[in-house]
């Protein structure tokens, strides 16, 4: 997730010089020696330092420790030439930041759409476009490419946006690539957003990724937070790194926009208020069909009578870890979600075993969940596991070790093996389902 730097011409390196005395030695024991990274100084039988040139790198930590200021740095001819020539003006070191361009405003969400139909992650982006757009003092707006999308613009309205950009062209009908990449290239440059949010779906990734890369920025996917350093306008973009053992926060410093992608589910929806109003801002594509070298000639979706389930979207999940031993005990689980009206799902181990199929994953190389209540049977509860469930309204974690990781993000825990405890679970349900309904404990008295 680093930001690509173009440079035509190399950057010249400021001279570093050498250290050298210019005054007698003091003869203080050697502090300049202690600082010396690169053991450049000795002391003589008098205590007095002596610096070996060929071994001074000029990295300066030897000139203030030195009590009386008997070390300054020299330069070659050459490098005395150069500093004259390029003047009193200093040349910024090679790791500085170049300045960031500061017409730059603004926090844009990418409404997603299919068939006119807005992606769930769309509406979640714009309630953390929200919070940012708030901490910048800045607007909070939509971008919307499609073909008779126009009716978008006024639920993004609703979810908050200030101004909504849209192209409506019929090339823009189903999602290619170029076109899409065109339209988001050309509001980008005309109107400047300090920050670009796209879902990290499989539409989403394409287009942020060509996006990201025509536009010369940088690009932090599969987001799990976003926050605002408000001093330096800077996007916090917090997502897992080295295979999920540890969350990093990266900043776009030098380029604009600041560009990112979060997953679905990652980040709460809020509530539309509807009747909101805001600015429609419309725009021309300006490229023809013909001009686009892929061509769309049928499209066949995938029916949910295929079996496939999307776990993404239940509010009961049971899901199953190492601890289940086999797949034949995962009809323990879906006993379980059965009586519950929840649907099985499993952690990377469980899938990885071949005891349960990918689209039950949950982690972060599966799908990022938000049910209501998740109940995790014998998963230890791996980094990549919780950030794709962390965030569940209650989360139950069964485990016979009670160091696990998963204790740490669960609301109810218990200790024990999986396979008396939901049993019992299972039978305390039953009992409950089929228990007659108990009489008020105070009836009614008439006055």
């Amino acid at each position: 997730m680093s930001e690509t730097e173009s440079t035509s011409v190399p950057r010249p390196k400021k001279p570093r010089g050498k250290a050298q005395l210019i005054k007698k030695c003091a003869a203080c024991g050697g502090r300049c020696m202690a600082a010396c990274p690169v053991d450049a100084i000795v002391l003589d039988e008098k205590g007095e330092a002596h610096i070996d040139m060929d071994k001074c790198i000029g990295c300066g930590k030897c000139m203030p420790a030195c009590p009386v200021e008997a070390l300054a740095k020299v330069y070659t001819p050459e490098e005395q030439a150069f500093l004259e020539k390029v003047g009193k003006r200093e040349i910024p070191p090679e790791d500085a930041v170049p300045p960031v361009d500061e017409s730059y405003r603004g926090v844009w969400v990418f409404v997603e759409q299919i068939d006119g139909a807005a992606a769930g992650v769309s509406w979640e982006l714009m309630g953390a476009g929200a919070k940012l757009a708030a901490d910048l003092e800045t607007d909070l707006c939509a971008f919307i490419l499609g073909y008779q999308v126009e009716h978008l613009a006024e639920e993004a309205f609703s979810y908050g946006a200030k101004k909504a950009y849209l192209i409506d062209d019929p090339v823009l009908r189903h999602y290619r690539t170029k076109p899409y990449l065109k339209g988001t290239y050309d509001l980008v440059r005309k109107y400047k957003p300090e920050i670009v949010l796209m879902g990290a779906t499989g539409l989403g990734r394409d287009l942020a990724g060509a996006a990201a890369t025509a536009l010369r920025s940088g690009l932090t996917a599969d987001c799990t937070g976003l926050t605002i350093d408000k001093a330096n306008r800077l996007l916090e973009q917090t997502r897992p790194a080295f295979g999920g053992n540890i969350m990093a926060t990266i900043l776009t410093r030098a380029h604009r926009p600041q560009m990112a992608s979060v997953r679905p589910h990652v980040l709460p929806k809020p509530e539309p208020v509807r009747g909101q109003k805001g600015i429609l801002i419309r725009e021309p594509l300006n490229l023809k069909e013909e001009d686009v070298g892929v061509k769309i000639l049928e499209i066949l979706r995938d029916g949910q009578d295929a079996g496939k389930v999307d776990i993404a979207g239940a509010e009961f999940l049971v899901s199953g870890g190492r601890g289940m031993v086999s797949a034949e005990n995962f009809s323990l689980l879906k006993e379980l979600a059965d009586l519950l009206g929840g649907t099985v799902s499993a952690s990377r181990a469980a899938v990885d075993a071949g005891w349960m199929p990918y689209e039950r994953q949950v982690g972060q190389t599966g799908k990022t969940v938000r049910p209501k209540i998740y109940i995790a049977c014998g998963i230890s509860g791996a980094i990549q596991h919780l950030v794709g469930m962390q965030d569940s309204d209650l989360i139950i974690a069964i485990n016979r070790d009670k160091d696990a990781p998963i204790f740490e993000v669960a609301d109810l825990g218990i200790v024990g093996d999986v396979f008396q405890v939901v049993p019992a679970l299972i039978a305390k349900i039953r009992e409950l389902k089929t228990a007659p309904s108990r009489p008020a404990a105070y009836p009614e008295v008439s006055s």
